[in-house]
């Protein structure tokens, strides 16, 4: 089983195409046959949030996760095919996935609570890979999850590109969050006041930056929708 995430940017996301994404889209994939979908979407829900961050142009709206027995087999080559007549911009990255703090089971299709953050990161060219994933996994992990309010935490590391010309991105991490978050540095942050805020923050970008986290980064708020597990069986 292999996990592919594909980014689709548009500037011209609405409502009405995050609709399309989570209604008809989903449906046409999951008739594909594939062992697991979920769709993180950029929503009315969260699509003012504050900790909203923008490299690429057009900017990424929608991230699907599909997990697939081929990630060059005909069932990902017809979920591209279709991805590619919703957005300016599509690219699928080959992942493999960590779970410090597995998402909530959620009922199939149904809204998963609270905003889910998805963060694009870039290793620093100056970086060798080995160093990079120790600062990350190894010393960021416990830093990320005691100072932020986080309820889910799942690490996806690229393995390579799967599309011609898709941005360099070297790993895609997804948050959870409450959803006073959206537009709240103390709900985010979990944080009991300003001097906790601070305190927090602070820790936050000392941990960040000793990998190139604090730069050149990619955070789309989503709304996430979860519709078919591959580690549960027998679901519509």
């Amino acid at each position: 089983m292999e996990k592919v995430i594909v980014t689709l940017r548009t500037a011209t996301a609405d409502d009405e195409w995050a609709e399309q994404l989570r209604g008809p889209v989903a449906q046409e994939l999951l008739g594909l046959g594939l062992p697991g979908l979920t769709v993180n979407v950029r929503d009315r829900d969260v699509r003012d949030s504050m900790m909203t961050l923008t490299v690429l142009d057009p900017p990424v709206q929608a991230l699907i996760s599909v997990w697939t027995q081929q990630y060059y087999g005909d069932q990902m080559l017809m979920a591209l095919e279709l991805l590619g007549h919703y957005a300016e911009e599509i690219a699928a990255y080959l992942v493999t996935e960590s779970a410090p703090l597995p998402p909530p089971s959620t009922p199939p299709g149904q809204r998963s609570p609270g905003l889910a953050n998805m963060a694009l990161l870039r290793r620093p060219a100056d970086m060798d890979e080995a160093t990079w994933l120790a600062r990350w996994h190894g010393n960021h992990t416990p830093v990320a999850i005691a100072t932020q309010s986080t309820f889910t935490y799942v690490q996806n590391y690229v393995v390579r590109a799967l599309t011609e010309d898709a941005p360099v991105i070297n790993a895609i991490v997804e948050e959870h969050f409450p959803m006073e978050a959206v537009s709240s540095l103390h709900a985010f942050f979990g944080a009991a006041d300003d001097a906790d805020l601070q305190s927090r923050m602070e820790q936050m970008v000392s941990s960040t930056a000793a990998f190139g986290a604090n730069v050149n980064i990619d955070a789309v708020p989503t709304s996430r929708y979860l519709f078919r597990s591959p580690f549960v069986a027998e679901q519509s």
